[in-house]
């Protein structure tokens, strides 16, 4: 694990470039989503297993690609199916590279937000305030599932000078308290907040650590994609703007919407497998964020990360489909691609 000046000086490198540029089925994962509104839980957070992290989190980005319902299935439903994004690994995203120029025009907006990455950031550690009373897992240590909201505070009390040992020391480490309100109709978390009081791992705590071990987080991240599965992504992105519905027997073996099974007699398809429980793990609902400004910028929009199976204060509403959005695909993209080459 890193020292905080490492650390420190780790964020503000990041901060400097970005400002340049203008889980699981194991019951580890708390559900802090599923709060009442104007409850709050106590957490204190663990480092990495790996000590090749200079975080105590990692950072996941994915994509969500919707379908009007499965193909062959009468009356299906609308489904959504993640795709990791392979910005998370320093490679240029075939779909990003698609979506990034749309928020130079305003009929596009709304749909560039909706095929935009979703970050969330993994971290792990004990919850020492639970007020979520159905929550009956029987692991000590446990993960969660951050949003931007809360990851932005997080991140910014690090930065305090007067902040002398980090969060996770096990003798003078500090909790952070999440809690829950609601504005705009949508849950909000900007009340959360660490504690000032230095505080050491109870007997308990110390032995949960030393008997279930830590989790390397690097483990919940979705497998890197290939370049057959980077060409899966693509077509399936290409048929979510057409409107189309979802193709078992084109993508099933690749990608799949949750708790759907993998077709029998298929091709064995490691990046699904690998990202089964990484691609459906819950992040917070929290309101919409602000349009991007720069086609250039790396860091891009952060779109609202919208929690797989959790009810979030109010419905998550889907945005409108701007002018144009009934067309095939390769017409709204090659739209976009002649007015960035006579721009």
């Amino acid at each position: 694990m890193a020292s905080l000046a490492e650390i420190r000086a780790r964020l503000a490198a990041a901060d400097n470039r970005q400002g340049n540029q203008s889980s699981g089925g194991d019951g580890a994962i708390y559900p802090h989503w599923n709060m009442n509104e104007g409850d709050s839980a106590v957490l204190r957070f663990l480092p990495d297993m790996d000590n090749n992290n200079t975080f105590f989190w990692i950072e996941r980005a994915m994509i969500k690609l919707p379908f009007n319902g499965i193909k062959g299935q009468m009356d299906s439903k609308s489904v959504q199916v993640q795709v990791p994004c392979v910005e998370m690994w320093g490679d240029t995203c075939p779909i990003l590279t698609e979506v990034r120029p749309w928020f130079k025009d305003k009929s596009l907006e709304d749909m560039g937000r909706k095929y935009w990455k979703k970050r969330s950031y993994v971290m792990q550690g004990f919850v020492r305030e639970n007020p979520i009373t159905d929550d009956k897992s029987d692991k000590a240590i446990r993960r969660f599932i951050i949003g931007p909201q809360i990851f932005q505070i997080i991140k910014s009390a690090l930065m305090d000078p007067e902040l002398e040992e980090l969060p996770t020391d096990y003798a003078r480490g500090l909790d952070f308290r999440v809690s829950k309100t609601s504005k705009g109709g949508y849950a909000d978390y900007s009340t959360s907040k660490w504690s000032r009081k230095e505080t050491a791992l109870t007997e308990a705590e110390a032995t949960a650590i030393d008997s279930q071990g830590l989790y390397n987080l690097g483990d919940f991240l979705p497998k890197r994609p290939g370049e057959e599965e980077l060409k899966v992504m693509k077509e399936m992105f290409e048929a979510s703007v057409d409107g189309q519905a979802y193709d078992v027997d084109r993508w099933g073996s690749y990608f799949r919407p949750a708790g759907m099974q993998k077709p029998e007699g298929s091709a064995p398809a490691p990046v699904m497998a690998a990202a089964a429980s990484a691609t459906a793990t819950p992040v917070e609902v929290s309101a919409p964020a602000p349009t991007p400004v720069a086609e250039t910028m790396a860091p891009a929009p952060v779109a609202t990360p919208e929690e797989m199976g959790a009810t979030p204060t109010a419905p998550v509403q889907t945005p409108a489909s701007p002018a144009g959005s009934g067309q095939k695909a390769e017409d709204i993209l090659a739209m976009i691609r002649s007015r960035q080459s006579s721009s």
